[in-house]
């Protein structure tokens, strides 16, 4: 492990710390009505990064206009903007669904009908003008497959189309058992994100799809949605690969710091009053970064505590405080 880099265990150990922490403050996840702005940011990067892993080539501005304004900006194909907006249409759903376990009746994360429908949403807008040309009409938008798929380039190859039905319903039944504070929770969500890979359920579509559901157990577990960014591809197809061959371990730590990310980047900013003591890396920004709040921390320049976790915490309003009197020094 690289020098100064936090162990796989203390990623989880933090992450559940902080999650946590958030269902102390306010009971989970602020709802998407009360707090838009935090679930839009989300959204934006979401619907760009994940489109651009399958080879989306609309840069995030574009993809903000397309989703705010509905203008297609840049003169890309029309098929790269339908993807982006099928996409996004699937992903608010997905955020919509950010509420308490306890609210749904049925206790179930996630079922058939809505594994379905969240295919179905993502993929229809870019179907519509360009099917997949080897589907029958039973394989379009929300229907598996009745194809079987060529091995992949490291090896792994989706069981028989006939085998389907009963894998999805097997991974369902996996999925429904799960527990958000279960020990190594992020391994067990990554060996089901890999799981629901190799069975690739649908002709097209199934990293989008996979990607989204992974998003919709993580929120109505209370957990932020997880972000793997375009510069990410290559180290996230690697741990697919290792999850493939029965290690979840990397996939399971790149899920965990996606998901703590978003924690710091979107969520307890938004909902911490400018005197809540939080993270230090939920207060970095243009101006500073994570690792230069740290040094003033230690060196005593920023007003900051140290919690039994390890982690310095401090409050915007002390780190306005430092950045004044930083600048006025210089």
């Amino acid at each position: 492990m690289p020098r100064g880099r936090p162990s796989r265990t203390a990623v989880y150990v933090r992450l559940d710390t902080q999650i946590a922490e958030l269902w102390a403050r306010m009971g989970g996840l602020p709802n998407p009505d009360e707090a838009s702005g935090i679930w839009t940011g989300i959204w934006y990067e979401e619907a760009h990064h994940s489109t651009a892993i399958e080879g989306n080539t609309l840069v995030l501005k574009q993809v903000e206009a397309l989703l705010a304004e509905g203008r297609a900006v840049g003169d890309k194909e029309l098929r790269e903007y339908l993807e982006v907006r099928g996409y996004a249409d699937a992903a608010r759903w997905v955020y919509q669904q950010a509420i308490t376990p306890q609210a749904r009746s049925d206790r179930k994360i996630i079922n058939l009908t809505e594994l379905r429908e969240v295919h179905r949403s993502a993929m229809k807008p870019l179907w519509d003008i360009a099917p997949h040309p080897g589907a029958t009409p039973r394989e379009g938008p929300g229907s598996f497959r009745e194809h079987d798929i060529q091995p992949f380039p490291g090896g792994m190859k989706p069981p028989p189309w006939v085998d389907v039905p009963a894998q999805v319903e097997s991974w369902l039944q996996a999925v429904n058992r799960l527990e958000a504070r279960m020990r190594d929770f992020p391994e067990e969500l990554a060996a089901l994100h890999g799981r629901f890979e190799r069975i690739h359920p649908f002709l097209d579509g199934n990293g989008r799809t996979g990607r989204l559901v992974l998003n919709l157990i993580l929120v109505r577990f209370g957990y932020p949605p997880a972000i793997i960014y375009k510069t990410q591809r290559a180290k996230y197809i690697r741990a697919l690969r290792r999850a493939d061959e029965g290690d979840p371990g990397a996939l399971g730590e790149l899920l965990a710091r996606a998901i703590l990310d978003n924690l710091y980047k979107f969520i307890v900013p938004a909902v911490a009053g400018p005197a809540r003591l939080v993270p230090l890396a939920a207060l970095a920004g243009e101006g500073i970064t994570h690792d230069a709040l740290r040094v003033a921390a230690i060196r005593g320049r920023l007003q900051a505590t140290k919690g039994p976790d390890g982690q310095w915490r401090s409050s915007r309003i002390w780190v306005d405080q430092y950045l004044a009197t930083k600048y006025h020094r210089a």
